[in-house]
């Protein structure tokens, strides 16, 4: 029987992936889990993926991507006369008033680098995307600071079930911006 070319396969496989990793977590991933929630046979897991690691790397950097775009492409970093304290609280609010169980997925990839050395490349590239795209506003070591600030108003909401509160974000990003 001649191959069948597939050439949505590997994407399948990634998306398929992320599903299984929002509905189970991480420790419910594997080559086979993946296949089924794809329909595609185990072989073309391993054939696109070597690893399993191979493939969080691929469901993370997929994953990562949202909130990434989201501040590259804010009007806050184009026009410098926006409040770019005001727009960061209000993007991070939508972020996390989307879809949670998204926001919760990225998270869970980003903070499985700790444990998965193979990962830490992908976590590092989302900061330095998210950073980077900062740096039209301000100095890169405050980019940076920015970063891990909305890194933990966001954790603390998702970890706690809290509520997200754009006044008490924005005040804090405004004591970083110079």
């Amino acid at each position: 029987m001649p191959r069948r070319y597939d050439p949505d396969r590997r994407q399948r496989i990634i998306d398929a992936a992320l599903r299984v990793v929002a509905e189970n977590g991480i420790a419910g991933l594997s080559h086979r889990t993946a296949a089924a929630e794809a329909d595609v046979p185990l072989g073309s897991t391993t054939y696109h993926f070597a690893s399993l690691d191979e493939l969080l790397v691929a469901a993370l950097r997929q994953a990562g991507e949202s909130f990434a775009a989201a501040v590259a492409t804010s009007e806050a970093l184009t026009d410098p006369g926006r409040d770019l304290a005001t727009d960061l609280a209000r993007l991070m609010g939508r972020w996390i008033a989307g879809d949670r169980t998204a926001v919760e997925l990225e998270y869970e990839l980003y903070l499985a680098a700790l444990r998965r050395p193979a990962l830490r490349p992908v976590a590092a590239e989302w900061t330095d995307t998210v950073a980077a795209a900062l740096t039209h506003r301000t100095d890169p070591a405050t980019a940076r600071a920015l970063v891990a600030l909305m890194d933990g108003l966001c954790l603390q909401v998702l970890l706690t079930g809290g509520q997200y509160d754009e006044a008490h974000a924005r005040e804090m990003l405004r004591r970083l911006i110079p």
